[in-house]
């Protein structure tokens, strides 16, 4: 399979993988390798990433907890001491062995780590491999305030291999489909057709299509780097996806939503918004419902949770003086950036998907 580069970085898949990062490290020289893993990949992947390396170089592994609760700042202390104490220097290496957590938060200690070591990501998760480590978006979140901290620098490389996707659970797997379903949205209606085919989410069937969602990205990120503009369409379903995976990650009463259940509920009430503002066709909003529905069970949003969801719009990082920007679609294929909503569509948009059966 084709490798696919960026502006700075290059992301191989499956058989070329492993053979391309042992010519990297050999070249490199670097003074240690430091492998970033959570409990999760410690115990699942972490075995057969190490059985294919072909160094001498010292190899240190640092373990993080779990879950998005985790991302944060005080996480990344621990990793920055703890490459203190294990003797990093700048000639060191991080590898990024996780899903979407592990990649932002390792990428950004990376960044930071004496003002920047090299760092690769290896995503096991379907979320990273199409997502999290593609266009060099690093950082965490501050409290409930998704990845507000946080830098823009590519990684050495990304090596995707679909083999640890067989370590995922099936809701795990949905969740990173439903950013595979967004780029079909944003961009290109035959993938999206194409996707909503699919009946199993198998890595047979998936080896192919994440090499599309990548190249979908990609030729996005390269054009806009920094989000200044076409790179804004990647937030489609994110404004109130992810206040509603803010919403859920810190209130008591609530289940944590993995992130793409999250978007997959922002992806149907900002198309709702999209037919009162960008011209979306309401035939296209049932579709687009009706598909996720059929995938990401239904999530009892209740009106006295409605404020709360949308007083965290102000935190988005899209907004500009002040005023909340959405990414909405013209058409199934087609968006738009810098959209700006009344708060009473806001409203009437959780409406619309309670209302769904």
């Amino acid at each position: 399979m084709q490798s696919i580069k960026s502006k700075d970085s290059i992301v191989y898949f499956q058989e070329e993988t492993y053979v391309k990062l042992n010519k990297y490290l050999k070249k490199a020289s670097h003074s240690t390798i430091f492998i970033l893993v959570d409990t999760n990949t410690h115990e699942h992947c972490l075995a057969y990433f190490m059985s294919q390396l072909e160094v001498d170089t010292p190899i240190e592994v640092i373990e993080i907890e779990a879950g998005e609760i985790n991302k944060n700042i005080e996480t990344c202390s621990g990793v920055w001491n703890a490459l203190s104490e294990l003797g990093a220097d700048r000639k060191s290496l991080l590898i990024n062995l996780g899903g979407g957590v592990v990649t932002d938060l390792g990428g950004f200690v990376a960044c930071t780590f004496k003002r920047g070591i090299s760092y690769i990501n290896v995503p096991t998760s379907l979320l990273a491999q199409v997502d999290a480590s593609v266009g060099g978006k690093t950082g965490v979140d501050l409290g409930n305030l998704k990845n507000m901290v946080g830098v823009i620098s590519e990684s050495e490389m990304v090596l995707i291999d679909t083999n640890y996707l067989e370590t995922l659970p099936n809701n795990e797997l949905k969740s990173g489909f439903a950013e595979m379903l967004k780029h079909g949205l944003i961009t290109d209606a035959n993938y999206w057709q194409r996707l909503n085919q699919i009946k199993e989410l198998t890595t047979t069937d998936l080896s192919s299509l994440i090499h599309e969602s990548v190249t979908i990205k990609n030729k996005i990120v390269t054009v806009d780097p920094t989000e200044q503009n076409i790179r804004k369409y990647l937030n489609f379903g994110h404004t109130l996806g992810h206040a509603i995976e803010s919403y859920f990650l810190t209130h008591p009463e609530k289940t944590t939503l993995l992130h793409g259940e999250a978007i997959a509920i922002g992806m149907i009430v900002e198309s709702f918004l999209a037919t009162k503002l960008t011209g979306l066709k309401t035939e296209e909003l049932d579709i687009i419902s009706k598909n996720f529905l059929a995938i990401y069970p239904k999530v009892v949003i209740h009106k006295n949770d409605y404020q709360s969801i949308i007083d965290l719009l102000i935190f988005d990082k899209k907004n500009v003086g002040g005023k909340v920007l959405f990414v909405l679609l013209n058409k199934i294929g087609e968006a738009v950036f810098n959209c700006e909503v009344p708060k009473d569509l806001l409203t009437d948009s959780l409406d619309y998907y309670n209302s769904l059966t």
